[in-house]
């Protein structure tokens, strides 16, 4: 199965773990599916299903995969826009964004076209794959906007923390969208597997395992 690189808390690499990866393969192995997870680059994933690399993907990144059966939204990404305080940024409107560079995720020019196209189009938005990298450029001001979900950004805010270089209290949120989960729908190839994620899925709700998976990251 096709997941971005490493997004922690949701994707961990290294251990085969996060939010994400611990959530579908406890509901596959509801159903006595083993999860093999293999990682790109977050606008590869899509390609990586079209291409047969994969028999199913985290999500579809906006673009449609008419070929592969979607799954109940599993892990839904709460994506904000951040800004340093101290920049005194105000962001209600797309037009707000106007002159103002932005660093995001791969492939949120494709979810948020509305906001981000004039972005895209004067060459003033930088899709990036490392996700410590968003918060990096914003602290040193080469970007004025970062377009995150709000728990990744906090992650590494923690982390760079540490170094002394900036905290979660120096910058803003604005929320600019309501979320859709069926924005963060898993896609099968097979029926069948899609079926049985989807029990294994409300078992992991209804039993508490599901909360627990998320507790067990994000407590701290």
């Amino acid at each position: 199965m096709a997941f971005s690189q490493e997004i922690p808390p949701y994707i961990i690499e290294t251990s085969n773990s996060g939010i994400e990866i611990d959530i579908i393969s406890a509901a596959l192995a509801y159903k006595g599916h083993t999860l093999k997870p293999l990682y790109f680059p977050l606008g590869r994933v899509p390609i990586a299903f079209r291409q047969n690399q994969v028999d199913a993907a985290m999500g579809d990144m906006g673009v449609h995969l008419k070929d592969g059966f979607y799954a109940n939204p599993a892990v839904i990404y709460d994506n904000i826009f951040i800004t340093l305080k101290s920049r005194n940024i105000t962001i209600n409107k797309p037009s707000d964004l106007d002159s103002l560079h932005v660093a995001s995720f791969q492939g949120a020019e494709k979810r948020y076209p509305d906001w981000l196209n004039n972005v895209v189009k004067e060459n003033r938005f930088f899709g990036v794959s490392d996700q410590l990298k968003q918060v990096e450029l914003l602290q040193l001001g080469r970007f004025d906007v970062v377009l995150c979900d709000r728990y990744i950004f906090k992650y590494f805010v923690n982390k760079i923390e540490l170094m002394k270089e900036l905290e979660i209290s120096d910058v803003d949120e604005h929320n600019f969208i309501t979320v859709d989960p069926m924005n963060y729908r898993p896609v099968f190839r097979d029926k069948q597997i899609r079926d049985d994620f989807n029990l294994g899925l409300r078992y992991l709700k209804e039993s508490g395992e599901f909360q627990k998976i998320y507790d067990k990251y994000l407590a701290s």
